[in-house]
């Protein structure tokens, strides 16, 4: 008896301190490895560098353009082939972001179906559609003697770090991410503006920047404060007829498909009376809403703005990664940051 006491009294110590060393090592482990996770989400994956606007896949489609770069175009199957050497997530994502990339209208040239940015549908399967970079994308990021490289993941190639950008390309492209513990949400802005903005900026000039959507329509930038705030975006609506209201231009984030869905969801509920709703979009957004007898286009206007897509609040964020952490700022800051930039990569290249 006396034993067995003495043996209880001694062996739980013992585990139990044991127990707790255990306990801590795991949640150190845990602790660890949750943040290089969420380092790697934020730096390596969803929020794009302040310096030349791209997130990591961004920088290695256009690296692999460059490469690729004989003036012909090439299929985007061939690209995302190529882009895999440095781009350790699979083709799925390389592919659905070259496209993202090509609807902006700037850095690639596009041949075949890219897909609508007006009904949604999606691009044709990467061996029917051919790309290549542009002119433009060249000026902009390709300087091979200032761009810093490392080595790719399997050590076998080398991809930039940061591409020496001559213009704030996060601002005019805009983007969008979710990574750990924080978000990005930054609207696209007209280049032209946009290089209006940073010659205003190096004469020492005052200068105002709003965001300006591919699809066009209406908004209210009361509450942008400076790239952190909100805008009210509105479809442009035809009233000429009485009887009937056209949609023109969607607000910026709804598709054809989605618009009407959410004019047909408010009719069931009673909330817009219409007799029915076609979809004429071809080259242009034409959405025709017929309403219901006694009801007449102006009355009918403030219950589609209320309570369907043809308005809606876009939240802004703008959190990008400067000197390799994340930062929320302003588009004025992003505007004179690389106003500096600029002469910098001008002297260097001189």
């Amino acid at each position: 008896m006396a034993g067995e006491l003495c043996a209880g009294h001694s062996l739980t110590p013992f585990f139990l301190f044991y127990t707790l060393e255990v306990m801590a090592y795991i949640k150190t482990l845990f602790d660890r490895n949750f943040l290089e996770y969420a380092s790697y989400v934020i730096k390596d994956r969803a929020i794009p560098d302040l310096e030349d606007g791209l997130k990591p896949v961004q920088r290695r489609i256009l690296h692999s353009l460059f490469e690729m770069d004989d003036g012909k175009f090439h299929k985007v199957a061939n690209v995302v082939g190529h882009c895999m050497k440095y781009h350790p997530h699979g083709d799925a994502s390389i592919g659905s972001a070259l496209v993202v990339l090509a609807n902006k209208d700037l850095f690639i040239d596009r041949q075949g179906n890219f897909g609508n940015i007006y009904t949604g549908d999606e691009a044709s399967a990467p061996r029917y559609i051919e790309c290549r970079c542009t002119p433009l994308a060249k000026d902009i990021f390709y300087n091979p003697k200032l761009t810093p490289d490392v080595d790719s993941y399997d050590g076998r190639s080398r991809e930039p770090v940061l591409f020496p950008a001559k213009i704030p390309v996060v601002l005019v492209i805009g983007a969008e991410g979710i990574a750990v513990g924080m978000s990005t949400k930054i609207l696209p802005h007209n280049v032209i503006e946009v290089l209006e903005a940073e010659k205003a900026c190096l004469q020492g000039k005052k200068f105002t920047l709003y965001p300006d959507f591919p699809t066009a329509a209406l908004m209210d930038v009361s509450d942008y404060q400076d790239g952190n705030g909100k805008v009210r975006v509105r479809a442009r609506l035809d009233l000429s007829d009485p009887k009937r209201i056209v949609i023109r231009d969607l607000p910026y984030g709804s598709t054809t498909e989605s618009m009407m869905a959410s004019v047909e969801n408010a009719a069931k509920t009673g909330r817009v009376k219409v007799q029915s709703i076609n979809d004429y979009t071809a080259e242009k957004v034409e959405i025709e809403i017929k309403l219901a007898r006694g009801e007449y286009a102006k009355e009918t206007v403030d219950a589609l703005f209320a309570f369907t897509e043809c308005e809606q609040s876009i939240s802004v964020n703008l959190l990008v990664i400067r000197d390799g952490l994340p930062a929320v700022m302003t588009v004025t800051e992003v505007i004179r940051y690389h106003a500096k930039q600029l002469v910098k990569i001008l002297t260097k290249e001189l």
